[in-house]
């Protein structure tokens, strides 16, 4: 969170001063994220505050603001403003009377009924009344007036940041709608993340699993979790390089669209899969993560960051290649590509910014379609508009990236392991350039990530079905 600076004045109205029928009011629209806000501070996540397809079979026919909301605002009211810094609340009557909707704006009026001087108490009416006029909540308040003027500024309240990563997954789960699942061969899902997964993606209609791996081994896997297997086909190898190979030479076969990585070695199953002349195409295999990022308005790819360690230029080509084309078949039609280095100039001791130029020389040669590249450009330029205006950098890539290309995997795997764990974004990640796509996942990543991985794989399976005629097994 970050603090915002406000330099108005809050006063109070002593006890003294406060006369029978004096009132106070204030406005407040409800928004989504208020709704929002108001259930990550309270922990109520009623579905009908939260889940609009819950909320419209419900007596509401829609999302509601949780009650108490209302109530904060005549807590606002009287804190802040009438009788204000320095009162102490003592009591609150409410009486709920018609739901709060979104776009709803409600006038808040706190009316003085009564008055003790000898305890210096309070007791004012309370009314919520909406943009139509209907009463939404009524109450009474009793209240310990201030005796003392008070007059200070307004503290600076948090910048509060919404990100809900489930909403988010939806909406990527959305894309697939209408497709069917893709047969997928799991390779050696032989602990509880990975099987899980798997089922998970089944269970989401994104895959149809086929497990490959120590079949007791993974049915007393599945037992100790509680994991249903019921009709979910098991191809039994002793080993995990068994699984890898059996799993490639099927895909090579067309007998599966794509790979999901299980609980072995990433190089052990793209060793496989290199060892399968019929699965290589003209490109280089590359990885590349897609994270929904708190603080970004948009997904953002992130390539290379697991398997090319050093890539060379023409490498880079690669890279950059199959990150662009991805990004089309997720629907940005002109994906946007930041090439990153640690500063945003051609400096000849900083490899990575000559590498930058070329890249984007070749794009305008045409060896490298589909996007638009500038580079070299510092991590906060490609991510900012700020950032790049103070640098004076002119750029319609600089602060709209769509795809960060890291210089190397040790730059990449630090980066995307800093907004996983230090910036809260959800990950998922895919191998790019063999026959078929790979979902490639982290020991680390839970259910959500998993799936979200099977999910990229699906659509990348989908969209090669129109080169490659679907086979059905």
């Amino acid at each position: 969170m970050n603090s915002t600076m406000n330099t108005e004045l809050i006063e109070n109205v002593k006890y003294d001063d406060i006369k029978l029928g004096q009132s106070a009011r204030l406005l407040r629209t409800l928004t989504l994220a208020d709704i929002q806000a108001f259930a990550a501070v309270s922990g109520d996540v009623n579905p009908a505050h939260m889940d609009a397809a819950y909320a419209n079979d419900t007596l509401f026919h829609g999302l509601i603001a949780h009650g108490m909301w209302g109530g904060a605002l005549i807590s606002t009211l009287l804190g802040t403003q009438f009788p204000g810094p320095g009162t102490i609340y003592l009591e609150q009557v409410l009486h709920f009377t018609k739901p709060v909707r979104i776009g709803d704006t409600l006038t808040v009026t706190a009316t003085v009924v009564s008055k003790d001087d000898a305890t210096k108490k309070v007791e004012l009416d309370c009314q919520v009344v909406n943009q139509k006029g209907e009463h939404v909540l009524h109450g009474t308040a009793k209240v310990l007036a201030p005796i003392k003027k008070i007059s200070m500024a307004r503290a600076s309240t948090p910048l509060i940041q919404l990100f809900d990563p489930q909403a988010r997954f939806k909406e990527l789960l959305a894309r697939s709608a209408g497709m069917d699942a893709v047969r997928c061969a799991v390779v050696h899902p032989c602990d509880v993340e990975s099987l899980s997964g798997a089922i998970d993606a089944a269970g989401h209609g994104v895959i149809v699993p086929v497990l490959i791996g120590p079949e007791l081994r993974i049915r007393h896997i599945a037992e100790e979790a509680g994991i249903d297997l019921a009709g979910v086909e098991i191809i039994s190898v002793q080993h995990s390089h068994a699984a890898a190979e059996l799993a490639a030479t099927m895909a090579a076969k067309g007998e599966v669209e794509m790979l999901m990585k299980g609980s072995l070695h990433t190089d052990e199953l793209i060793h496989a899969v290199l060892a399968q002349p019929t699965l290589r195409t003209g490109r280089r295999m590359t990885h590349v993560f897609r994270f929904d990022v708190p603080l970004y308005s948009k997904p953002l790819l992130i390539t290379d960051a697991a398997l090319n360690i050093r890539p060379s230029l023409q490498e880079k080509v690669d890279i950059i290649q199959n990150a662009i084309d991805f990004a089309r078949i997720l629907g940005i039609e002109t994906p946007k590509v930041a090439i990153l280095s640690a500063v945003e100039t051609v400096n000849p001791a900083i490899p990575s910014t000559i590498d930058a130029a070329a890249l984007c020389k070749m794009a305008e040669r045409g060896q490298i379609n589909g996007g638009i590249l500038d580079g070299p450009l510092a991590f906060d330029n490609a991510i900012s508009v700020h950032a790049a205006q103070i640098k004076h950098i002119k750029s319609c890539v600089a602060g709209e990236a769509d795809i960060l290309v890291v210089p190397d995997l040790e730059s990449g795997n630090m980066l995307a392991k800093q907004l996983e764990y230090l910036a809260g974004a959800s990950g998922a990640g895919i191998v790019l350039g063999a026959r078929v796509p790979i979902a490639l996942t982290s020991r680390a990543d839970g259910p959500m990530a998993r799936v979200a991985s099977a999910l990229l794989a699906q659509l990348v399976a989908h969209n090669a079905r129109r080169d490659q005629p679907r086979q059905v097994w």
